[in-house]
C-alpha cells in the first residue's frame, strides 16, 4: 500500500513537471528564484504604489516629467556601477549585494516623509525624500530585473532557460496581484508612510533567500571576478569594429525605432493616468494619499490577474495563429483605436476622459509585458550573432532610458505650451481638454508605430532570405508566415538560383507539411533545377489540392528528370489514376527516366496485361548493356510496389560491373523491404565506394533497421569504422527507439564508442539527440559521465605518476640499443604517450559532455583555447568555463584543465579517487583492472612493458587479454608469456592456430617451432 502511495505521488509530481515544462532537477532552483522575484517584486510594488499616492497628493503630476528625465541618467549609472561591482566582486556575492543594497534606503525614507515643514535650500525634506523615493523604485526595478537575469543565466544553461525562465519571470506578475489585492489591507494596519519599511523588509527577506540559493549552488557562478580591464578593452574592440550596414542597417533603425515609439507611448500614458488620478482625488493629505494607493492597489491586481492569464494562456499560442507583426500591431492598433474612441467619446460626454485613460493604461500594461516581451526576442532573430547582442544593448540600455528622459521634456514643453493656448475657463475644462491633447498625440504616434511595425514587417522579409542564403539563420524562433511571404517574394523576382534554393530549403526545414502551398502555385514560373527541387520536396508529404498545379506542369515541355517527378506525384495523388496516359511512356525512344518511372507506376496498380507490359520494359532495361538504361531501371524497382518475377535479377545486380547500379540496388533493397537482402546492406558499409549508399539505404528503413544496427555496432570483432557507420545510422534514422539505443549506450560504452555515440547525438538537426539526452539520463546523468571521465583521468595521472621512473628498452623492435643511429623504443615512454593520448580523449569527452549543457560555440571556444597551451589563451578559456559551467565537480574539472603537474591535478581531484602511491609493477596491473577502460594500444603497451621489466600479471589479466578482439594486443599478450611463462604458452598456442589476424597466426606458427624445437633438445 506503502508502495502505491508513493507511486502514485511520483506520478502526480511527474505530471505537474511536464505541465510546466519542467524536469524534477529543474524544480528547486525554479521555485527558488521565482520566490526571490517575487518577494523582491511585491515589496517593490508596494514602495511603487505608496510613492505614487504620496507624491501626487503633495506634489502633483505636474512635477512628474521630472521624474522620467531623472530615470533616463539612474538608469545608466546604475548599468555602469553593476559592472564596476563585478569587476570587484565575485558573481555570487555581486548578486546578493546589490539586493542588499536596494533595501537599505527603504529604512531610511521613512525618516525624511516625516519631514514636511523643514527644508533645505527652500525645498522641503519630505519632498526630496519623496522624489527621491520614486527614483529609488524606478532604479531598483532595473536592479531587480538585472539581478534576476544574470542570476538565473548563471543558474540555468541555454537549454534549461527556455523553459525555466517563462516561470521565474512571471513571478513579477504574480506580485502584482498579491502586492494590489493586499496594499488596502496593509495601509489600513500600518499606515501610508510606514510602507517603506514594510517593503524593505520584503527585499531584504528576498535578499537571505538569494544568499541561499546562491551559496546552495556556489558552482553555477564564477569564483572570482568576472571581468577585466583588459577584457573590457577587447569587448569594446570587438563591439567597436562591428558595422552596421546595408539591409542591415535599413532593419536595425525601424527596429530601434519599435522599441523608442513603444517607450514613449507608455511613458505618455502612464503620465496622463496619474495626472487624471489626482485630479480625481477626494481627499486631502494623508487620506487622499491613501486612497490614491489603495485605488492603484486594487487596479494593479485586477490587471494582474489579466497579465498572468495572458502571459501563460495566450501570449505564445497568439504568436503562433496569427504570426509575429499581426501580434505586435495589436497593442499600437488597439492603443490608437481606443485612443480615437476616448477623444470622440469625451467631447460628446458619453464616457469621462478618466474612464478612457484607464483603459488606455489597461491595455497598455497588459499587452506591453505580455504580446510586446513575447515577440521582443523574434525581431532580432535575423540579425547576426555577432552583433546581435551589441543592437540588443543598443536598444533597451540606451535608447528606451533616453526616450524615457526625452519624452519627459516633451511632456513638459506641452504643458507649457497647452497652458498659453488652451481656454482657462474651468479648471475641470482645462484639464479634460489637456488630456485630449496628450490623448490625441498617443493616437498619432500610436499610427506612427503601426507604420513601424509595417517597415520592419518588409525589411524583415529580406533579411530572412539573405539569412537563408548565407546559412545562419535558425528555425528555432522564426515568424512562419513572414518566411513563407519571403520565399514567395524571392521566387517570383529574377535572381540568383542560388538564393532561391536557399529559401526552399530552409522551407523544407522549417514547414515540410506545408511547403506545397508556397512552391505549388509558382511551378511553371521556375527553372527546371529549382522545379526538379521543388517536386522532390512535395513529393514528400504529396498533398491532393496541390494536384492541378501540378498536372498543368507535366502538359509543358519539361526535362526528363522534372517530367518523371511530376508523373510520379499525380499517380500518388490522383483518386483514380489513368493508366492508359502512361503507357505512350513505355516506347524505347522515351527518355529511360521517364520511361522507368512510368513501369513502376504501372506495376503498382496496373491490370495484369499492363504490369506484364510495364514487367517487360524494366527486364529490357535491366539488362541492357548501357550503363544509363540498367541505373534507370534499377532505380524504377524502388518505385514497385511489388518485384514479381524482377527479383530473379538482384544477385546478378548486386555484382554488376558499374557501382552506379550497385548503389541504385542498395536503395531499391530498401524501398521494398528485401529481408533475405539486407545482409547486402551491411556488407555495403564496409566498402568505400558503396558506404554512403548503404548507409541512406538503412536511414530509409528507419525502426526496421534498428535490431541490424545494433548488433553490427555492438559487435567488438568489426572494425571501427564499420561500427562508426552503424551509430551513425542510428543517429540519422533519429526515432525515438534510435535515441533510446543511443544514449544506452552511451551510458555503458566507453572510448571510442562513447566519443562517437556523443558526436552523433551533438548532430542530430533541430538539438533531438540533445534534448533526447536530458530527456532521458537528464543534467544529474550527465554530471555523472563527466565525473566517471575525471575519474578515469585520475587513474591516468596516478599511472604517469608511478611509472614515471621506469625505463626500460625493448626487443620486439629489432633494434641495437647502443646504435646511436637508431635510437631504442622504451616501452615505459611508449606506455606513457599512449596514457598521455587517454588523457587527450577523455578531456575531448568531457568537452562533448558539456555541449549537451552549455552552447556549443561556448564551449567549443574554451576547448580551443585550452588545447593551445599557450599560458594567455589557456586562462582565457578556463574563464569561459568559468563563467559558463556549474557541474558540481567544477574546480576539479577547471584545475585539471589548468596547466599543473600530474601530482598537483591529482590533489585537485582528491574528491573523486584517493591517490595512494604504488609500486610501478602494481600501477600496472591496476592499469590492467581498468583494461575495459584503456585503448587498444596502451593495452598492448601496458603488456611490452611487463615483458621487459619482467613483472608479473595476474592469470586473469592475461587469458583475458588474449581473446581480445585487435590483433596487436593479442601479439603483446603471446611476446609477454613467451618471457613470463613458456609453459602455459606452449598449451595455449594450439588454441591460436587459426587466429584470424595474420601477425598473430605467423608469430603463433613461430612459437610453436621454436618451443617445440626447444623441447625436443
Amino acid at each position: 500500500m506503502e508502495n502505491f502511495q508513493m507511486g502514485a505521488i511520483a506520478r502526480a509530481r511527474q505530471g505537474v513537471l511536464r505541465s510546466l515544462n519542467l524536469r524534477s532537477e529543474e524544480l528547486e532552483r525554479t521555485l527558488l528564484m521565482f520566490l526571490v522575484y517575487t518577494l523582491t517584486s511585491v515589496g517593490l510594488i508596494w514602495l511603487e504604489l505608496s510613492t505614487v499616492g504620496l507624491f501626487l497628493d503633495e506634489f502633483g503630476a505636474d512635477k512628474m516629467p521630472y521624474i522620467y528625465i531623472a530615470s533616463a541618467f539612474i538608469g545608466s549609472g546604475l548599468g555602469f556601477v553593476y559592472s564596476w561591482m563585478q569587476k570587484i566582486l565575485p558573481l555570487r556575492r555581486t548578486v546578493v549585494v546589490v539586493m542588499a543594497m536596494m533595501s537599505v534606503p527603504l529604512f531610511l525614507f521613512r525618516f525624511g516623509i516625516g519631514y514636511e515643514n523643514t527644508k533645505i535650500a527652500g525645498i522641503s525634506i519630505a519632498f526630496i525624500t519623496i522624489f527621491l523615493m520614486w527614483l529609488w523604485v524606478e532604479a531598483c526595478y532595473v536592479l531587480n530585473d538585472l539581478n534576476t537575469s544574470i542570476t538565473s543565466n548563471q543558474l540555468f544553461n541555454i537549454r534549461e532557460i527556455k523553459r525555466t525562465y517563462p516561470l521565474v519571470s512571471s513571478g513579477y506578475l504574480v506580485a502584482g496581484v498579491v502586492s494590489g489585492f493586499s496594499l488596502p489591507v496593509l495601509l489600513y494596519v500600518v499606515k501610508l508612510k510606514n510602507v517603506t519599511l514594510i517593503s524593505g523588509l520584503m527585499v531584504a527577506a528576498g535578499s537571505l533567500l538569494l544568499y541561499y540559493l546562491t551559496e546552495k549552488y556556489s558552482q553555477a557562478f564564477p569564483e572570482t571576478a568576472r571581468w577585466t580591464d583588459d577584457d573590457d578593452e577587447d569587448d569594446q574592440q570587438e563591439f567597436t569594429a562591428r558595422k552596421v550596414t546595408g539591409p542591415l542597417q535599413k532593419y536595425a533603425i525601424p527596429l530601434v525605432s519599435f522599441f523608442v515609439l513603444a517607450e514613449v507611448v507608455y511613458v505618455l500614458v502612464d503620465f496622463q493616468f496619474y495626472s487624471q488620478l489626482e485630479y480625481q482625488n477626494p481627499g486631502d493629505g494623508a487620506s487622499g494619499a491613501s486612497w490614491i494607493a489603495s485605488f492603484l492597489g486594487i487596479y494593479e491586481g485586477i490587471q494582474g490577474l489579466f497579465q498572468v492569464a495572458t502571459q501563460w494562456f495566450a501570449s505564445s499560442r497568439l504568436v503562433e495563429r496569427i504570426g509575429v507583426f499581426v501580434t505586435a500591431m495589436i497593442l499600437p492598433a488597439g492603443i490608437a483605436i481606443l485612443g480615437v474612441l476616448t477623444l470622440g467619446a469625451s467631447l460628446g460626454q458619453l464616457v469621462s476622459v478618466f474612464i478612457g485613460l484607464i483603459l488606455l493604461r489597461f491595455l497598455d500594461e497588459l499587452l506591453h509585458y505580455t504580446l510586446l516581451e513575447t515577440v521582443s526576442p523574434v525581431l532580432f532573430q535575423p540579425i547576426p550573432d555577432n552583433i546581435r547582442s551589441g543592437i540588443q544593448t543598443l536598444v533597451n540600455g540606451v535608447g528606451e532610458p533616453l526616450s524615457c528622459g526625452a519624452t519627459g521634456v516633451v511632456i513638459l514643453v506641452m504643458l507649457w505650451v497647452t497652458d498659453k493656448i488652451l481656454p482657462h475657463e474651468t479648471e475641470s475644462a482645462f484639464h479634460d481638454l489637456q488630456s485630449l491633447v496628450f490623448i490625441g498625440t498617443i493616437v498619432v504616434l500610436a499610427l506612427v508605430w503601426v507604420f513601424v511595425v509595417w517597415l520592419i514587417r518588409s525589411q524583415y522579409v529580406g533579411l530572412l532570405v539573405k539569412s537563408a542564403e548565407r546559412g545562419r539563420l535558425g528555425v528555432t524562433d522564426v515568424d512562419l508566415k513572414a518566411l513563407k511571404r519571403a520565399v514567395v517574394e524571392t521566387l517570383e523576382q529574377p535572381g540568383g538560383e542560388d538564393e532561391k534554393r536557399s529559401c526552399i530549403e530552409l522551407l523544407t526545414q522549417i514547414d515540410p507539411k506545408n511547403v506545397g502551398e508556397v512552391l505549388a502555385p509558382i511551378l511553371d514560373s521556375l527553372s527546371p533545377l529549382l522545379q526538379r527541387q521543388s517536386l522532390e520536396t512535395m513529393l514528400q508529404h504529396p498533398n491532393p489540392a496541390y494536384l492541378e498545379f501540378v498536372r498543368a506542369l507535366s502538359q509543358q515541355p519539361l526535362p526528363p528528370e522534372v517530367l518523371a517527378l511530376a508523373l510520379r506525384y499525380i499517380w500518388l495523388t490522383e483518386a483514380e489514376p489513368n493508366i492508359d496516359s502512361l503507357r505512350p511512356y513505355l516506347q524505347q525512344n522515351v527518355d529511360p527516366v521517364v520511361r522507368g518511372t512510368a513501369a513502376a507506376l504501372i506495376m503498382r496498380r496496373g491490370d495484369r496485361q499492363q504490369k506484364a507490359e510495364a514487367t517487360n520494359t524494366l527486364r529490357q532495361m535491366l539488362t541492357n548493356k548501357l550503363e544509363r538504361e540498367r541505373v534507370m531501371g534499377t532505380r524504377a524497382l524502388g518505385e514497385a510496389d511489388y518485384l514479381q518475377g524482377l527479383r530473379l535479377y538482384i544477385p546478378n545486380l548486386l555484382q554488376d560491373e558499374s557501382l552506379r547500379v550497385r548503389c541504385a540496388l542498395l536503395d531499391v533493397i530498401s524501398s521494398t523491404h528485401s529481408e533475405e537482402y539486407y545482409p547486402s546492406l551491411l556488407r555495403g558499409l564496409g566498402y568505400k565506394s558503396t558506404r554512403e549508399a548503404a548507409l541512406q539505404a538503412i536511414v530509409k528503413l528507419h525502426n526496421d533497421a534498428i535490431p541490424l544496427l545494433v548488433y553490427l555496432a555492438e559487435d567488438i570483432h568489426k572494425p571501427d569504422l564499420v561500427r562508426l557507420q552503424a551509430w551513425t545510422a542510428l543517429g540519422q534514422i533519429g526515432t525515438v527507439e534510435a535515441i533510446d539505443i543511443l544514449v544506452s549506450n552511451l551510458m555503458t560504452g566507453w572510448g571510442t564508442t562513447r566519443r562517437n555515440i556523443l558526436r552523433i547525438l551533438l548532430k542530430m538537426p533541430s538539438e533531438a539527440g540533445i534534448e533526447g539526452v536530458l530527456d532521458r539520463i537528464g543534467r544529474s546523468g550527465l554530471e555523472t559521465l563527466i565525473e566517471q571521465e575525471l575519474m578515469f583521468i585520475g587513474q591516468i595521472y596516478a599511472g604517469l605518476v608511478d611509472l614515471s621512473g621506469v625505463t626500460t628498452y625493448d626487443k620486439f623492435s629489432d633494434r641495437d640499443p647502443n646504435s646511436a643511429a637508431i635510437p631504442p623504443n622504451d616501452t615505459a615512454q611508449l606506455l606513457q604517450r599512449a596514457l598521455a593520448g587517454l588523457e587527450s580523449d577523455a578531456k575531448d569527452r568531457c568537452f562533448l559532455l558539456m555541449k549537451f549543457l552549455y552552447p556549443l560555440d561556448t564551449v567549443q571556444a574554451a576547448a580551443f583555447n585550452i588545447a593551445s597551451g599557450q599560458p594567455s589563451m589557456v586562462a582565457r578559456g578556463l574563464e569561459i568555463l568559468d563563467n559558463t559551467v556549474d557541474i558540481v565537480r567544477k574546480r576539479s574539472l577547471i584545475n585539471l584543465l589548468d596547466q599543473h603537474s600530474e601530482r598537483e591535478k591529482l590533489t585537485n581531484l582528491s574528491e573523486l579517487m584517493v591517490y595512494k602511491p604504488l609500486t610501478p609493477s602494481d600501477r600496472l596491473r591496476r592499469l590492467l583492472e581498468l583494461r575495459h577502460f584503456l585503448s587498444d594500444w596502451a593495452l598492448a603497451c601496458c603488456f611490452h612493458l611487463a615483458k621487459e621489466a619482467r613483472w608479473s600479471l595476474t592469470a586473469q589479466q592475461t587469458l583475458v587479454c588474449l581473446q581480445h578482439p585487435t590483433g596487436f594486443v593479442r601479439e603483446a599478450v603471446l611476446a609477454y608469456l613467451k618471457i613470463a611463462s613458456p609453459r602455459a604458452l606452449l598449451e595455449l598456442l594450439p588454441r591460436l592456430q587459426n587466429d584470424p589476424d595474420r601477425l598473430v597466426f605467423a608469430q603463433v606458427e613461430e612459437m610453436m617451432a621454436e618451443l617445440g624445437a626447444g623441447g625436443k633438445r
